[in-house]
């Protein structure tokens, strides 16, 4: 992956709410400065031909400005105060994994950093203003205050906008939608439907790893423990290139790597030296959390998560454990019809360079299903819905492995279910979804 850094780099600042309100800040001091400027050459442009510019004195510009400032630095707490309130429903709601997701949200983070921008833009051009009995040349910043006037109308708007979007993002169909949305892109990113070399085409390359490879590749170990968020793939099948190396991975992006646990397998191991190793290393980033930029398992997780939160004794409901199903449904879905990536990546010379650690579709289904299968055996709707979202994937695979993994959790569900299930009607009920499922396989 191209510029996988900066990248990642981009993502944690999306994720802040640091970076764009303070863009938006800089925007309004900028602002501030080029119409004093325009104020003090005397060009009122068209806000004067069309009647709106300020007119009033200097005590009226003073209590303009002042009022505006006061009120919207308060109103920013305000907004504040119902963010952290939101993050907080969010964590106990739909698991802590989730704050990211909100944290990311820029309707927020534009709304906050219009309301921080339209305060220093007024106190910035209160300070400009000039009356007779001051001992400064008289000036009153008409175009100015005109502008904080349009800004403080701006802001009433997105108060307005803010507290109807801070009630719909804390919705449970709002959020798993938003998750949903996030493993859709990860899939376009991670599985495009047109790629070099698929999983069903390895066939006997595999004969080209050397049989000593085990014994002779070097071990490069992390040097710090994480969860490996991202690999630079071109980068490290650059460096393989250019030193005749084959490189095995040990880990794949959404793993935990403890400190000390071997990263990267190189063969053969003379070739290896410290700056190489530091190379090597560089190609691997490792974080605090995951995330979906090379994890196409985060997503699915965090959809899991909510599932199982809806159907746990304490909340009690699977109406929003049956949207989550939907949704795995439907990304499955897209999975199914589709190569996975083979584990072995070649160079321009057609020369096995990179061996990593592959994402199986039975890998995913496991991940998608397992939970919620052994928390859910005694809800009959969520076993129901269950086995009808295996019978909607398996209409869109013909591949033997594919379905494969999806009888072997039909099987298990129906299973998990017949025990735990006491009523016949409902036993007769999964049963006959369970044949469906068969039908379609």
């Amino acid at each position: 992956m191209k510029n996988v850094k900066i990248a990642k780099f981009w993502n944690s600042l999306q994720s802040s709410y640091l970076f764009l309100p303070a863009v938006i800040v800089v925007i309004a001091i900028a602002l501030a400065l080029t119409i004093l400027t325009l104020d003090r050459a005397g060009y009122y442009g068209p806000l004067e031909k069309w009647g709106w510019m300020y007119t009033g004195g200097t005590d009226g510009a003073r209590a303009v400005l002042s009022a505006i400032a006061g009120s919207v630095i308060t109103v920013a707490g305000t907004a504040f105060s119902i963010t952290i309130v939101a993050l907080q429903l969010a964590a106990s709601n739909f698991g802590p994994r989730l704050l990211r997701n909100f944290m990311q949200d820029v309707g927020n983070q534009v709304v906050l950093g219009t309301f921080i921008g339209t305060f220093i833009y007024c106190l910035l051009v209160l300070r400009t203003v000039r009356g007779e009995g001051d001992d400064y040349t008289f000036f009153v910043p008409q175009m100015s205050v005109t502008v904080a006037l349009i800004l403080a109308i701006a802001s009433i708007s997105l108060l307005i906008y803010f507290i109807h979007h801070a009630s719909t993002i804390i919705q449970a169909s709002h959020v798993i939608s938003e998750v949903s949305t996030d493993l859709d892109r990860a899939i376009e990113r991670l599985f495009p439907e047109k790629i070099g070399k698929s999983l069903s085409q390895i066939g006997q390359r595999v004969v080209e790893i050397p049989t000593n490879f085990d014994v002779d590749a070097y071990p490069i170990k992390a040097n710090s423990s994480g969860y490996l968020q991202a690999i630079d793939d071109d980068k490290l099948m650059q460096i393989a290139s250019e030193n005749e190396l084959l490189v095995r991975l040990e880990f794949r992006p959404g793993k935990f790597v403890v400190q000390g646990s071997e990263l990267v397998m190189v063969y053969p191991k003379e070739q290896v030296n410290q700056k190489l190793i530091k190379e090597l290393r560089d190609a691997f980033i490792l974080g605090k959390e995951r995330t979906e930029q090379q994890d196409v398992e985060f997503p699915i997780h965090q959809l899991v998560e909510i599932a199982l939160r809806a159907i746990s004794p304490a909340v009690n409901d699977p109406f929003t454990a049956i949207r989550c199903i939907d949704r795995l449904s439907a990304g499955l879905s897209r999975l199914a019809g589709r190569d996975f990536p083979s584990p072995y990546r070649y160079d321009d010379k057609d020369n096995l360079r990179v061996i990593a650690q592959p994402v199986t579709f039975a890998g995913l289904t496991d991940a998608a299903f397992n939970q919620i299968r052994q928390y859910s055996t005694s809800d009959v709707a969520v076993t129901v819905r269950l086995l009808e979202a295996i019978a909607t994937i398996a209409l869109r695979t013909k591949n033997p492995r594919n379905l494969a993994a999806l009888r072997r959790h039909a099987e298990m569900i129906k299973h998990d279910s017949c025990n735990s299930v006491s009523q016949e009607l409902d036993k007769k009920d999964i049963e006959k979804r369970y044949q469906a499922v068969i039908k379609v396989l």
